[in-house]
Formats: structure tokens, sequence, C-alpha cells
């Protein structure tokens, strides 16, 4: 499970929607993803949930604890779920962000009707606001940018 803040969402103004918060380019897997393979995914820092998805429709969310005691070679998707880990683009912000407060959930996937995802929406480390397309590309560009360190 992702720890959040217990901070309520004071800044999101009414009428705002999750999709006007979300990051669009979230890191995703496919249906065929092994419990081993999620393991080193999750060892990526910025990795928190795995996002399952079939031909753009979302499967399952996946946290670490959902993969333990589990065998290796087990696929992910049946191990994971969307009960509270998934939230429609045009769900009111707020009203979600306090949810996420609630349930100490700093991430959620946002889908459209059917089902297909849409973006992310994560919740900053400090739960005053969410992570921006922006801001992530800035960490990826600075990442690249780095000397080679090995």
């Amino acid at each position: 499970m992702n720890t959040a803040p217990n901070t309520a969402p004071s800044t999101a103004p009414d009428g705002v929607r999750v999709a006007a918060a979300m990051h669009t380019f979230p890191k995703t897997c496919g249906p065929a993803t092994t419990v081993a393979q999620a393991w080193a995914a999750f060892e990526r820092p910025k990795v928190h949930s795995l996002l399952v998805l079939d031909a753009g429709r979302l499967l399952a969310v996946v946290d670490r604890a959902d993969l333990i005691g589990a065998a290796p070679d087990r696929p992910v998707a049946p191990l994971g779920t969307l009960d509270g880990r998934v939230a429609r683009a045009g769900d009111d912000l707020a009203s979600t962000w306090a949810a996420m407060a609630d349930t100490g959930r700093r991430r959620v996937a946002v889908v459209d009707g059917s089902g297909r995802l849409l973006g992310l929406l994560c919740l900053k480390r400090h739960g005053r606001g969410f992570c921006s397309d922006a801001g992530i590309q800035a960490r990826i560009d600075e990442r690249a940018a780095a000397p080679d360190r090995s």
C-alpha cells in the first residue's frame, strides 16, 4: 500500500475533474508480466504501482503487497485489483483526493467510461498537489542527462 499524508484536499477548487490533475504517460505493463518481472520493476524508486493493460484497457493495478508469497512465474494481473485503485477522468478531484487521503493511497489509475487507461493521478509526497506531465518529463530528462556513474 502506498502511504500518503492524511492531508485534506484544501487546494482543489470546486468543479475540477480528475483529468485536470492526472499525468498522461504512466508506465504500464502487459498481461503476461510475471511476479519476477514486477519485483524487478518495483526496484526503481519511482515505481509504486504497476498498471496492467490489455489493448489499452486497464486489467489491474498491482502493488508490492499483492505480490508477497506469489510464485515468480505467475502472471501479476490476477493478483492486482481495480477496487479502490481507479478513478474516472470525470470524477470530482476534491472527492477523489479526499478518498486517497482517507485510504493512504498516493496513486490511482484514471480511466474512461470503457475502462481504457487515460493516465495516473499521482499525489506528491507532501500530499498538497499532484505530479504533472512537465514535472515528470523534467525528472526523466535530468536522469538522461546525468553522467553514467557505473
